[in-house]
């Protein structure tokens, strides 16, 4: 077992609130398609001029103060994100900035929604080896990449950030983690403008290619196939039963495929946590916005193992073992 431990959490979501009638309406869908084909009934979404690293600032501020550590003992802060601020510099740099705390190296990892479980298994890594206190953040501000008229997308995601403090002394200890990229898969869920490949210019705005796409058929297959057995054998070399499993807390992508997910991961004795009715899919902010949650609640007691699932983009999976 890891000598890192979650020191504590917390989380930041906007204060706007977006019903499913007011995203449904330009996607020519109401309210009672999309908690049919959801269980989402609402989400949150970013004031104008509100970025990424506005939430993810707030939910390391909550984080740091759970944990009683100030900004000036971190050595490390990573954001998790594929909706960054910029594409140069970092996240994290803005995120360091706002925070003061200017001792601390910064950096960003996009592994899309699996990006929180992706950030904590790298971060995990290089204390195990330097030691200090880290910064883990799952942020974004999906609101700004949907195509309004897109019903597959527009009506899943929320904005927000979620965030752990990782260092040494009591705490839930992190016992696994397992990462996986499916590469051949990467068409799956894409923005296919912005980068090297096909660079923002007027061509590819009027062909709308700044915007989030996603098979979603596609998708559904690989999470509803993957996951059940990615996470058999995630328990099988973390030397655990499925039924010694306190707690689930997946990425809160979809809540209606999430119940046919759940139904084959045979976590009989699990309690799974959920925020995505109130908050939509927050991408890699998803599952410790969820953590956060469910942390404050009192939901976990010592002793308590706690299995977090991210997948997504990538196509990507990302399991976690906690032990509280």
């Amino acid at each position: 077992m890891s000598t890192i431990s979650v020191l504590g959490t917390g989380a930041r979501v906007p204060d706007r609130i977006v019903s499913n009638d007011e995203v449904g309406a330009p996607a020519g869908v109401d309210g009672e398609w999309i908690v049919r084909k959801t269980a989402i009934r609402e989400r949150r979404w970013a004031a104008p001029g509100e970025a990424t690293s506005h939430l993810a600032a707030a939910a390391g501020r909550a984080a740091l103060e759970a944990a009683g550590i100030t900004a000036a003992q971190l050595s490390l802060i990573v954001v998790a994100t594929s909706t960054p601020d910029r594409p140069q510099p970092p996240t994290a740099v803005f995120v360091q900035q706002q925070l003061g705390a200017l001792g601390a190296a910064a950096f960003d990892v996009n592994a899309v929604c699996s990006g929180s479980v992706f950030a904590l298994s790298v971060v995990e890594g290089m204390l195990s080896k330097t030691g200090g206190h880290a910064l883990v953040i799952g942020a974004d501000v999906y609101s700004r990449i949907l195509n309004p008229a897109d019903r597959k997308t527009v009506v899943l995601f929320g904005d927000g950030a979620g965030a752990m403090v990782l260092g040494p002394g009591p705490g839930p200890k992190i016992r696994h983690v397992a990462l996986h990229t499916f590469g051949d898969l990467s068409d799956l869920i894409q923005v296919p403008a912005g980068g090297s490949r096909i660079p923002p210019d007027q061509a590819a705005l009027d062909a709308g290619l700044q915007y989030f796409a996603m098979d979603g058929r596609e998708v559904r297959r690989f999470v509803v196939e993957q996951l059940p057995q990615l996470t058999k054998q995630f328990l099988h070399e973390a030397g655990v039963a499925p039924d010694d499993i306190a707690h689930f807390v997946p990425h809160q992508a979809n809540g209606v495929m999430l119940d046919t997910v759940i139904e084959d991961l045979s976590l009989s004795r699990a309690t799974t946590h959920l925020t995505l009715e109130e908050y939509g899919n927050t991408g890699a902010a998803s599952i410790p916005i969820t953590l956060d949650a469910a942390a404050r609640k009192g939901a976990f007691g010592p002793g308590d193992l706690v299995l977090l699932a991210g997948f997504g983009g990538g196509m990507a999976a990302g399991l976690a073992l906690l032990e509280w």
